[in-house]
């Protein structure tokens, strides 16, 4: 059940915001009060960065400190890339890479695990879900972590699944690794328009 604020937020950003908005469910809720695809006037070109500024920020869960400190590390890349830079900071963070690899399964979730305690990064028990991971680094649950409820018929779930093609993922041994840099196949952000906004 998606909380009165969230759904709010879903039907204000896209469905894209929360895992819990992408259901054909919300669809017709959301549509029930108002479709967010029917807008009085079309937006200005301020309104649709703020917009997409507002969906980054929302679905990887992080203030507006966090999301101008990225802004500022992937501007300082000269040329061509800074977009790529973007995406590839905010999907470097711990809790979102917990996220992908399909333990957890929201980023929200992905962020309490890591903050509780349940991972390591390279064997180290890391704490803080805005940790940058990078290229060649082995996340693992925790070994006494391995029997809490929270991880119960992970096995099952994680059948089926398809990691992106930057991880790599162990059943077995219940452990993933950075195989490469975060490739931007995103279609529900304009990080474009996001760096535009700081721009200005």
């Amino acid at each position: 059940m998606l909380k009165k604020p969230k759904f709010k937020i879903g039907r204000r950003l896209g469905p894209g915001v929360y895992d819990k908005c992408q259901t054909p469910k919300f669809s017709a809720a959301s549509g029930k009060f108002g479709a967010f695809s029917r807008r009085p006037k079309a937006l200005s070109d301020f309104g649709a960065q703020l917009l997409e500024k507002q969906k980054v920020r929302f679905s990887y869960g992080i203030n507006e400190r966090q999301l101008g400190n990225y802004v500022k590390k992937a501007s300082r890349r000269l040329g061509a890339g800074t977009t790529d830079k973007f995406y590839e900071e905010l999907e470097s963070r711990l809790d979102n890479v917990v996220y992908r690899l399909g333990v957890a399964p929201t980023r929200r979730a992905g962020r309490q695990m890591v903050s509780h305690g349940h991972f390591t990064v390279n064997d180290r028990k890391v704490t803080i879900p805005s940790y940058k991971v990078k290229i060649g680094d082995m996340i693992k649950i925790r070994e006494g972590s391995k029997s809490k409820k929270i991880f119960e018929g992970l096995a099952e779930k994680l059948k089926d699944y398809n990691v992106p093609a930057w991880l790599s993922f162990d059943l077995g041994a219940m452990e993933g690794r950075i195989s490469a840099a975060p490739k931007n196949m995103e279609s529900f952000f304009d990080l474009n328009a996001v760096l535009e906004f700081y721009s200005r």
